[in-house]
């Protein structure tokens, strides 16, 4: 963490150095601005989402996040540097990339939305993700399964900066929708012009966000189990949500290397829940997820934090990814 930290501080100050020379387009596969209207800047995929659908066609959106890259790890280019000061509007999710934080503090204070102050932000689920299995099944082990304890299983959870808490907000679709109302409401003090088009794409989007949501409250209201296991704990918010529990193989860290301790414990509780699936995501490798489903004789299958697109889902988008999400949550949790 602290070579990342290194690198990162490092790279923004030679981006910094060099917006003179930065201009508008991307070399990363983002969005390239251009043209008439506003520009926008969005610090990963979901955010991205929500804000050209709020624009809609008054605005371009860059998304600073490469297609098929990891958010958690996102260290900007000089010329993405440039893109957020020179945007109109910068939307990005404070403590969970940080060097985003870092050059809208120096560039784009003044013109940046922080979605991490709209919503209620769940706690980091660190040393408690199956702590409660792992008790029933090992009481001779005493109580001292802490927080001390799980960091020596490697559970420390990911460091986002200053983020006090999980930052997967938008797996919970009702949290996305404050989020479109605070971009309409900055688009319509830039353009003040095509305000009612911008409140309008919101409310339009906020609809649609609402039936996502009574569609998961619905189709997992009558499970046969309530837990599932996933790759890396990113599932929080969902789970909140609609009454679930997630197990994690890993924490918030989808990079992070399971002890062989942890793998124990989930092992444990997918034998004592009769858990059927352990569901790895697309850009992480999900080796651990499928050897440790291979060993248990169960399903191995996907379930997307939607942190991103890949190459394998270009062609889709938050919402046709979250009803994915549900039928595989639907089918591994034997959902009537």
């Amino acid at each position: 963490m602290k070579n990342r930290r290194a690198a990162v501080a490092a790279l923004s100050f030679v981006a910094l150095a060099g917006l003179t020379l930065a201009g508008c387009g991307s070399e990363d596969g983002s969005t390239a601005s251009g043209g008439d209207g506003l520009t926008v800047a969005a610090s990963f995929y979901p955010l991205a989402f929500v804000t050209e659908r709020v624009a809609g066609d008054h605005a371009t959106v860059d998304n600073l996040t490469q297609a098929g890259g990891e958010p958690h790890d996102l260290e900007l280019t000089a010329r993405q540097v440039g893109e957020i000061s020179d945007a109109d509007l910068v939307v990005y999710l404070a403590g969970f990339q940080p060097s985003v934080d870092e050059a809208v503090e120096q560039n784009a204070e003044d013109r940046a939305v922080d979605v991490a102050g709209l919503v209620e932000l769940l706690d980091e689920p660190a040393g408690e993700h199956g702590d409660e299995h792992a008790e029933d099944e090992h009481a001779d082990e005493g109580e001292e399964h802490t927080d001390e304890h799980a960091e020596e299983e490697g559970h420390e959870g990911h460091e986002h900066g200053d983020l006090a808490g999980d930052p997967h907000i938008w797996l919970d679709p009702t949290n996305l929708e404050p989020i479109a109302d605070a971009v309409a409401d900055r688009l319509a003090e830039a353009d003040p012009d095509d305000a009612d088009d911008y409140r309008a794409n919101a409310d339009a989007l906020k609809a649609d966000l609402e039936t996502l949501d009574g569609e998961f409250e619905t189709g997992l209201a009558q499970c046969t189990q309530r837990v599932f296991v996933v790759a890396h704990e990113a599932f929080g918010y969902l789970a909140h949500r609609y009454d679930l529990e997630q197990v994690g193989i890993s924490g918030i860290d989808p990079e992070a290397e399971p002890s062989p301790e942890r793998l124990a414990e989930v092992h444990d509780v997918v034998q004592a829940e009769g858990v059927t699936t352990i569901f790895y995501e697309r850009l992480v490798s999900p080796d651990v997820a499928e050897t440790l489903a291979a060993d248990l004789g169960v399903q191995a299958a996907v379930l997307d934090p939607i942190e991103g697109l890949t190459d394998d889902t270009a062609d889709q988008d938050y919402f046709s990814l979250m009803r994915a999400n549900l039928e595989a949550l639907r089918t591994a949790n034997g959902c009537s």
